[in-house]
């Protein structure tokens, strides 16, 4: 499943794509990778496989 993140005119940002094992990838508006979610360990990773937050935090690798 894909969702599209928007920002306040509507235009389109970036995806989060949510995979069948519950894991997320997030990608920008050019459909770069810009981080992962993984749920069984429960952390939200940069690109690179940097911890940027424990938890689902996916949309704020869209704000950098």
């Amino acid at each position: 499943m894909v969702v599209e993140i928007k920002d306040f005119y509507n235009r389109v940002i970036g995806r989060i794509e949510t995979l069948p094992n519950g894991d997320k990838v997030v990608r920008d508006f050019y459909n770069k990778i810009l981080g992962y979610y993984r749920k069984r360990e429960d952390v939200t990773t940069d690109f690179y496989g940097r911890i940027v937050a424990r938890g689902e935090a996916c949309s704020i690798l869209l704000n950098k």
